[in-house]
């Protein structure tokens, strides 16, 4: 497992060489995106808005299932928030982040951050305890939720904003560089989508600090490794954030359930 990679530094503009390193390898990690006291007010955000839903017993947003799970002490968690960006002025504000608009040349003319597609902005929630349901998460690309609803394959980033410190052993997401390139043979067919865990001779952790953003394309193959530890340290909490392009479609609170997310079982 690889894990010596460049990292960068986010400026007002994206340089030629974090150009070149995207364009070649699908993904880029750039270093103290935010401040490590933004990182605890974020994380307290989220801790009020998982009070209101378990409270409210809510079960989707958006037509999108809210994913709970059991905490080290047994307590109930959330552990996949989706549209949070609706739900907590903080998580509303951090979309507002100038910054963002840089983000958008990779992709180019046209692109936005999807604060009201797709999921919104999601939040992951991992813990590795005896009941956690939610420790891993097998290969698959972002780009084929756009096969299954009959789309064309637009581009899409999705940006990581990594609220939790990690070392390789604590897991989280590994990736297959250059893939985003491939044929749409081997998009589909290069692994089984979300029942192969196991790790790849190719593949490359991203290994973050509480405060870093990546971006990976939605055609690169990726998963998120099972921490090899367990307990308060295995704990790992990660936003997600599209970046797309094409057709604007937004969802709203009737939007139906996708039939893919009806298998959401199988995504652990």
């Amino acid at each position: 497992m690889n894990h010596s990679y460049t990292r960068f530094t986010l400026g007002e503009t994206i340089t030629d060489e974090q150009n070149y390193f995207f364009n070649k390898n699908g993904f880029i990690h750039f270093k103290n995106f935010i401040q490590p006291e933004t990182v605890n007010s974020i994380i307290q955000a989220s801790l009020k808005v998982q009070q209101d839903w378990i409270e409210q017993k809510k079960i989707k947003v958006n037509g999108i299932p809210v994913k709970y799970g059991k905490d080290l002490d047994g307590s109930a968690i959330v552990q996949r928030f989706a549209f949070l960006n609706q739900q907590h002025p903080l998580f509303s504000g951090l979309t507002q982040d100038p910054r963002f608009e840089t983000l958008l040349s990779l992709i180019g003319p046209g692109a936005r951050l999807g604060t009201e597609e797709k999921d919104g902005m999601v939040l992951n929630h991992y813990v590795n305890g005896p009941e956690s349901k939610f420790t891993q998460m097998g290969w698959h690309t972002d780009g084929l939720r756009d096969i299954f609803h009959g789309q064309k394959l637009n581009p899409m980033l999705n940006v990581g904003i990594h609220l939790s410190t990690l070392k390789p052993e604590n897991g989280g997401l590994r990736v297959l560089p250059g893939t985003h390139k491939q044929s749409l043979y081997q998009m589909l067919f290069r692994k089984k989508y979300f029942l192969d865990n196991k790790a790849d001779l190719k593949e490359v952790a991203i290994v973050p600090e509480a405060g870093d953003l990546t971006i990976h394309d939605g055609r690169l193959w990726h998963r998120v490794a099972q921490s090899a530890v367990i307990g308060e340290q295995s704990r790992r909490r990660v936003i997600y954030l599209p970046i797309i392009a094409g057709k604007y479609e937004p969802k709203h609170e009737n939007s139906p359930t996708a039939f893919y997310q009806r298998f959401a079982k199988l995504v652990k």
